[in-house]
């Protein structure tokens, strides 16, 4: 069964099926992020991660998504949120590195998985086979990790609920809490940190609402390397 992020995500993303672009590698999606973060560099940038902000944007899932334009900073994100995998799953972010190795800061490309058969995923992806915007079919040799949408949401939804308990319940709240959201591959995200603190020293529900709101907020654009694929 899909999540409900990921068919709102892929929604979007196969509406744009068969874009191309234009002279100079300028696309739309570029010119939408470049308005978004101030910096009129992007509206010729590769375009692969921007085009993911821009569908996650329309979608209205960019708080499980994330906004970059750079691809190694947003498998980091993913890190951060407990939200990183080693799994494919419809909707997830494929992060590719073209040397095969496994290192996040060699990423070069990104994709979005629709579906998982076998050992092939099939995904979708912006800035392929020169400038389109079409589906691939591959295997998982180049693929550093995955970004899980489904679990960002997950983690967020289970600090709400335990800042929603307040007081002395969120210590009961806060182990319920830490289970439901248990990290992927072995990484914190920033909500389960702050469920962990909020357990142990019995912050309030007003103060842990505050950091999770900073620890939501998007991080600053960065740039993404074009390769191949």
């Amino acid at each position: 069964m899909v999540d409900q992020v990921a068919e709102d995500l892929l929604g979007a993303i196969r509406a744009e099926l068969g874009y191309k672009e234009k002279a100079d590698q300028l696309t739309k999606f570029g010119e939408w992020y470049a308005r978004s973060v101030g910096d009129p560099k992007y509206k010729k940038a590769p375009w692969c991660d921007m085009f993911i902000s821009w569908a996650a944007d329309r979608a209205g899932v960019t708080d499980y998504v994330g906004s970059f334009a750079w691809t190694p900073s947003h498998a980091r994100w993913f890190e951060r949120q407990g939200a990183w995998s080693d799994t494919p799953e419809p909707g997830a972010l494929v992060f590719y590195d073209w040397s095969g190795s496994k290192d996040i800061r060699k990423i070069d490309h990104v994709g979005v998985v629709e579906r998982v058969e076998g050992a092939r995923l099939h995904t979708i992806e912006a800035n392929v086979d020169g400038k389109w915007l079409k589906r691939k079919v591959r295997d998982e040799d180049k693929v550093v990790g995955y970004g899980l949408p489904r679990k960002v949401q997950e983690n967020q939804a289970a600090a709400t609920s335990l800042a929603a308990a307040g007081g002395d319940g969120a210590r009961g709240a806060a182990a319920g809490a830490m289970a439901a959201a248990a990290p992927v591959g072995g990484a914190l995200g920033p909500e389960q940190i702050l469920v962990g603190a909020a357990s142990a020293t019995g912050v309030t529900a007003a103060v842990l609402l505050s950091l999770l709101a900073l620890a939501r907020r998007r991080p600053a654009a960065g740039r993404h390397r074009r390769a191949g694929g």
